[in-house]
C-alpha cells in the first residue's frame, strides 16, 4: 500500500478525516489517498477523487500542494523524502495561514512561434531559442499593470503564446479579485484569459 500525497499541512486536523494524515517531520503533515501498490497513478477515477479531496482540504485550511505522483509507503520515507523542505514549508504555511493563490492566463498579444529543433546544431541552443521565445511574449502594458495592481503578485512565461499571473489573496479578498477579474473583462475586451481559483500555495513557495 502506497499514499499518493496531495499537499503539505501545518496541522493534522487540517488534514484529517478527508485523507490520510502522514507526519513528514518538524510537527508538519502531508495529506494523502492510499492506493494499492500495483495501482496505475493515472487512472481517472483515482484523478477525480484526488481532486475533491484536494479541493476539500483546502476548504479547510490552506497548504502547499505537492506535484501529482509523489507517492510514499508511511511516515519513514515521508520524512526522509521532505527532511530538506519541512523547515520552509513551515515558514509558508505560518505566513500565509489566511491566504490562497489565484491564477491568471492570459494570451500573448503577439504569440512568438515555437523554434525548429532542426534549426539547431545541439539540444542546448534548442533550449535557449525555446526559453527566448518564451520570455518574448508579453501582454499589453496597460493590462499588465492592471491585473499587477491587484495585488501581491508573479508573472511567469509559460510558453511563446501566453503568460500566467499567480496573485497571493487573503481568503476574505477572493470575491474582491472576481470582481476585479470582471471589471478587466470591460475595460480589455480584446484580451483574452481565464481568472481561477483559489487554489493551494503553489507559485508562492519558491
Amino acid at each position: 500500500m502506497k499514499s499518493v500525497v496531495i499537499g503539505a499541512h501545518l496541522r493534522r486536523d487540517d488534514v484529517e478525516p478527508q485523507a490520510a494524515a502522514i507526519a513528514c517531520g518538524g510537527d508538519l503533515w502531508l495529506s494523502g489517498v492510499d492506493v494499492a501498490d500495483d495501482q496505475p497513478l493515472g487512472d481517472r477515477d483515482l484523478l477525480v477523487r484526488v481532486a475533491n479531496i484536494r479541493a476539500q482540504l483546502l476548504e479547510r485550511a490552506t497548504f502547499i500542494a505537492i506535484r501529482y505522483g509523489f507517492a510514499v509507503h508511511g511516515a519513514s520515507e515521508a520524512e526522509a523524502k521532505c527532511a530538506e523542505h519541512v523547515a520552509r514549508w513551515r515558514r509558508v504555511l505560518e505566513a500565509n495561514r489566511d491566504n490562497v493563490e489565484m491564477t491568471l492566463k492570459v494570451a500573448a498579444s503577439e504569440p512568438k512561434p515555437r523554434p525548429d529543433r532542426r534549426d539547431f546544431a545541439g539540444g542546448a541552443d534548442y533550449l535557449r531559442a525555446l526559453h527566448g521565445a518564451a520570455q518574448a511574449a508579453d501582454v499589453d502594458p496597460r493590462f499588465r499593470d492592471a491585473v499587477s495592481s491587484i495585488g501581491t503578485h508573479r508573472w511567469t512565461h509559460r510558453d511563446g503564446r501566453s503568460l500566467e499571473c499567480a496573485l497571493l489573496v487573503a481568503r476574505a479578498d477572493v470575491v474582491r479579485v472576481r470582481q476585479a477579474g470582471e471589471q478587466l473583462k470591460r475595460d480589455f475586451p480584446e484580451v483574452p484569459f481565464l481568472l481561477s481559483g483559489p487554489w493551494p500555495m503553489e507559485v508562492f513557495v519558491d
